[in-house]
């Protein structure tokens, strides 16, 4: 029997992804090891090697085919001994691999329709919702656990969600889908007795629908993976995380001067950055103030154990945030050698899941485009992130007379649900305090 070679999952959040080319063909021999694809994450592109010797007898999944569920079949191979025949089994299976995918862009007609029946009357809401268990026979509700755990957070009832995983699988996707619609979190409205709360969410769609969208002198500009991937978690950050904010303003020319010193005397190749200084600060301040070093876990607070810091790095359609480990514990040569390491391969897509993933601190630095000062939306699940603006000369006060200082706005971002304000403070504070006296970052 053919062996079928599945999409594989390339990261703990993974449910989708974009196989971008084919790098064997039918008919080409397989060995254990070698790379098979090219898969497109919302991050990175990512190898697929093989983990078994034979023959790769039928591609079923063309090469840059996009939301490839994650486990359905994109390929079979012969073992040793099987001739090609044995792919004439699964010829007319062959084309249901896609078939899971299907319903995804008819998901939202059969689980539309209950919507405007729960817009006349409160009570036909209470109603559909027995139907899908009814159709699912009263057997148990298959999802990922991270779609069960987004669901209870929105209150929304698994049994109205249609999955689009694999045999029906319900993802993350699909509970985000359903959050925005609101048509699965009808038994939330029979919980509570008032109707009319429900009704206000049914009517934004239709108002944002009744005005449309410009045809002429735009040009349209399709979503990529990754793009699509930033606006739904930067749109559940703001909606759901309760931001506040802290700024201060740090005296840097303590800092450009001990830059110049050590780039002197640096050995060929290493120039540091000041990006570079403050990564170790935040790394450094992290270790003074571990209770900010924190990310949300939904019904805990979990403490990060090392001090890493994810950096912002601007892409062509988008952002990536690769975290340099443990930063309180490396020298300056080495965050900045990391650092260029991480950018550069960061820009063509060649970045590992662990050097991107994890971390509850991140850094975005935009004082090389000019900013003087913003304030950065948080990147769930981490705790914090901070903002870094422009130096500048301004005019200071120093020892009650005037002076003129090389001054750089720091604004951190954090969620009131892991931080409070004097930690956050606290956190702030030990930053610019490094910063303004960036010798104590060398003991």
């Amino acid at each position: 029997m053919p062996t079928p070679i599945l999409m594989p999952a390339l990261s703990p959040t993974m449910t989708e992804g974009k196989l971008a080319k084919w790098l064997k063909k039918e008919g080409d021999a397989i060995k254990s090891g070698d790379v098979l694809a090219e898969i497109e994450t919302d991050k990175a592109t990512m190898e697929v090697e093989a983990v078994d010797e034979g023959t790769l007898g039928r591609i079923v999944v063309a090469a840059g085919t996009e939301n490839v569920a994650v486990n359905a079949p994109i390929a079979y191979m012969l073992n040793e001994g099987e001739s090609p025949s044995a792919l004439d089994a699964i010829g007319k299976a062959a084309p249901a691999a896609p078939k899971p995918a299907a319903p995804s862009p008819a998901a939202p007609a059969p689980v539309a329709t209950p919507a405007p029946a729960a817009a006349p009357a409160p009570k036909p809401a209470v109603a559909p919702a027995p139907a899908p268990v009814a159709a699912k026979d009263g057997q148990r509700i298959f999802a990922s656990p991270l779609a069960r755990r987004l669901a209870g957070e929105a209150n929304l009832d698994l049994a109205r969600i249609q999955g689009s995983g694999p045999h029906g699988r319900i993802v993350k996707a699909d509970v985000e889908g359903a959050k925005s619609s609101g048509v699965a979190a009808a038994p939330a409205a029979a919980a509570a007795p008032s109707a009319p709360a429900p009704r206000p969410a049914a009517a934004a769609p239709a108002a944002a629908s009744a005005t449309p969208l410009p045809t002429e002198g735009f040009t349209e500009l399709p979503l990529s993976t990754m793009r699509k991937v930033i606006a739904r978690r930067l749109m559940e950050s703001k909606q759901t995380i309760p931001h506040f904010y802290l700024t201060v303003e740090a005296d840097i020319d303590a800092l450009l001067a001990l830059r110049t010193q050590l780039n002197a005397k640096a050995g060929e190749g290493v120039k540091l950055s000041v990006n570079d200084l403050v990564i170790k600060a935040c790394g450094m301040a992290l270790a003074r103030v571990p209770r900010a070093n924190a990310i949300w876990g939904g019904d805990k607070i979990l403490l990060n154990k090392t001090c890493d810091v994810s950096v912002a790095v601007a892409l062509d359609d988008g952002l990536i945030t690769p975290i340099i480990r443990s930063v309180d514990k490396k020298g300056l040569a080495a965050i900045s050698s990391e650092m260029k390491s991480l950018a550069e391969r960061a820009k063509v897509g060649k970045l590992l899941p662990e050097e991107y993933q994890g971390g509850a601190f991140s850094l975005s630095n935009l004082g090389m485009f000019g900013i003087k000062e913003f304030a950065a939306v948080i990147n769930p699940p981490q705790g914090s992130i901070l903002a870094v603006g422009k130096g500048e000369q301004r005019a200071v006060v120093k020892g009650g007379a005037l002076a003129v200082a090389t001054m750089m706005s720091c604004t951190i971002s954090c969620d009131h649900r892991v931080i409070d304000g004097a930690i956050g403070a606290q956190f702030l504070d030990a930053i610019k305090k490094l910063l303004e006296d960036p010798i104590t970052m060398m003991l």
